[in-house]
């Protein structure tokens, strides 16, 4: 499984906390300690829109001081995210593109050859689509742009967008039969997705989450926007991959327990 650690995004209170107050040595807390946790990219999202590309330099270069985690440039601006791409030391993620507007146009070029990644969201030029049907459509038209721009199914994390079960009992359903086809068709695109849509408006949340990972996995989902720190999830990966046979004899497993980064904590 691919970890995106999500805590560095300044829609969390505490870290537009952080930006607005410019705590530099709590970001790189922030960053040391998902590093740590094991994660594989760290996203960096500044929610600062007068400010974007200013504060994600700021957060790039904090995250770049205490460790060499792979970075995720998050933005709702395609152009932002092109101009943040020079601060990072090595290539990572992308977040996001869809056909909305021309986030393709603006990002496919600038990492077409690079060994650049994207994550590219299915939500259709206008809205959001809640439909299978056309949301493997979206799909079809995004994996057209990328052979136009010579963009490697491989560099791809696809999210087929989940819903809040609270309103759309089919959430997860749809959420699967989107998967499943995405990996018949293209084994080697990633499938992502944030967890936290899925419990929207509905209590115990993280319960909700947790849940969804495991069977998202099931479906084909290999790369997840998590908090690495969070040891419940980070063992329910482990025991997935082990149980879906992707960890033979549980080698994987057992290392990652060892390593702390699940169960009792050993003192």
């Amino acid at each position: 499984m691919i970890i995106i650690g999500e805590k560095i995004n300044g829609a969390i209170p505490s870290v537009a906390k952080a930006i607005e107050e410019k705590n530099e040595d709590w970001i790189r807390d922030l960053a040391k300690r998902q590093s740590d946790a094991g994660a594989d990219y760290i996203d960096v999202c500044s929610s600062v829109m007068d400010k974007d590309v200013e504060t994600l330099k700021w957060l790039i270069d904090l995250v770049q001081e205490v460790c060499d985690t792979r970075i995720c440039i998050d933005s709702p601006s395609a152009k932002s995210i092109v101009e943040a791409i020079p601060f990072c030391s090595k290539p990572g993620i992308i977040n996001s593109v869809s056909l909305e507007g021309d986030k393709i146009e603006t990002v496919f070029p600038v990492i077409s050859g690079t060994d650049w990644e994207c994550i590219a969201l299915l939500s259709g030029k206008s809205r959001i689509s809640e439909s299978v049907d056309e949301r493997i459509e979206i799909f079809e038209q995004i994996m057209e742009k990328a052979k136009e721009y010579q963009i490697k199914p491989e560099k791809l994390h696809i999210d087929p967008l989940v819903f809040s079960v609270g309103t759309n009992p089919e959430s997860f359903s749809g959420y699967a039969q989107v998967s499943r086809h995405i990996k018949e068709k293209y084994p080697q695109v990633h499938i992502t997705s944030g967890l936290s849509n899925i419990s929207f408006g509905i209590p115990s949340r993280k319960t909700m989450n947790q849940a969804f990972l495991i069977l998202a996995m099931q479906a084909g989902m290999d790369c997840a926007i998590i908090d690495p720190t969070n040891r419940d999830m980070i063992g329910s990966i482990f025991a997935t991959e082990a149980l879906l046979e992707m960890d033979e004899y549980c080698i994987e497993y057992i290392g990652a327990y060892n390593e702390g980064r699940f169960g009792v904590k050993k003192s």
